[in-house]
């Protein structure tokens, strides 16, 4: 089955920081741009970061920025998402997806207007005190 594996969530206090690494399953994942999603109770998925196919190009949504870095080591078919400065607000199921339609130099964190495929299951992030 080819899908994406999310793990290192868990249970932070605000402040601190956690990382996340989305390993492929059955694919490569050097083909694609890769982005993170996330979904809280009651609200829909958004995006949170993007990762080009080149690692050159990344894109953080305005809530995240400053806080959140999306890296890829292709060699590991792995993409990672350091989060640090966490917020209670930052609390969801984060997922994974590839979008294979991007150039080498491009992503975007947008699921209205990009298509990504291969989701995973998610880990969940809670950040309570």
């Amino acid at each position: 089955q080819l899908q994406f594996v999310e793990t290192g969530g868990g249970l932070v206090q605000p402040g601190g920081s956690l990382r996340l690494s989305c390993t492929a399953s059955g694919f490569t994942v050097n083909y694609y741009a890769i982005g993170w999603f996330r979904q809280a109770p009651g609200k829909e998925r958004e995006g949170v970061s993007c990762i080009s196919r080149s690692g050159i190009i990344t894109e953080n949504a305005d809530s995240v920025k400053g806080r959140f870095t999306v890296s890829r080591d292709n060699a590991k078919n792995t993409v990672y998402l350091q989060m640090n400065s966490l917020k209670p607000e930052d609390t969801g199921v984060y997922y994974c997806a590839a979008d294979g339609d991007a150039a080498l130099n491009f992503c975007q964190v947008d699921i209205r207007t990009r298509r990504y495929y291969y989701w995973g299951q998610g880990t969940q992030v809670t950040v309570s005190s």
